[in-house]
């Protein structure tokens, strides 16, 4: 059976962040993809390599309901977010987003504190960030650019595993 392809340009919204008071690491995305926000859930593609990126780091098991999903992040100390508040796209390439807003990522982190290290999903979320909030804005905060965990082929794609080794720098910030 075949889906059905989006083939005009939507003004889209993200998700509300998944943030607890204490969240260590927030990883923020451009902004959901197609399927994600039809089920309202992160990562919600099977084929985007994010959840099984965060089981592999943490050694556990692979979980498939989503309020199992948000119970290991919590356990872990990791916040989800994106940096595109809203944005017109068609599909769900973020080469495809137009007249992108920002979301209020400075007034997340001050209602969270604890937050160590902000870690972009892809370089859209980074380039967005940069552009509308700026790195010395937020004090105390490191960042990083991860590969994307998007299955999506690119000129910067990396192999799974490469991606998992890459993404290991965010348990140093939960020690």
């Amino acid at each position: 059976m075949e889906r059905p392809v989006q083939t005009t340009e939507q003004t889209i919204f993200s998700l509300a962040p998944v943030i607890d008071p204490d969240s260590r690491v927030l990883i923020l995305g451009s902004i959901p993809g197609r399927i994600s926000l039809m089920k309202q859930q992160y990562y919600a593609n099977q084929r985007n390599h994010f959840w099984a990126i965060l089981f592999v780091l943490f050694g556990a098991a692979q979980k498939n309901n989503y309020v199992d999903k948000l119970a290991f992040l919590k356990k872990h100390r990791i916040a989800l977010w994106d940096s595109i508040r809203q944005c017109m796209r068609k599909g769900s390439l973020d080469s495809a987003i137009k007249a992108e807003e920002p979301n209020d990522i400075a007034g997340l982190l001050k209602m969270h504190p604890g937050i160590r290290l902000i870690a972009f999903n892809g370089g859209k979320s980074r380039s967005v960030f940069k552009k509308y909030i700026g790195f010395t804005s937020i004090q105390d905060v490191d960042y990083i650019q991860l590969p994307s965990s998007s299955p999506v082929p690119g000129r910067y794609t990396k192999s799974f595993e490469e991606k998992v080794e890459t993404w290991r720098v965010i348990r140093d910030y939960l020690k």
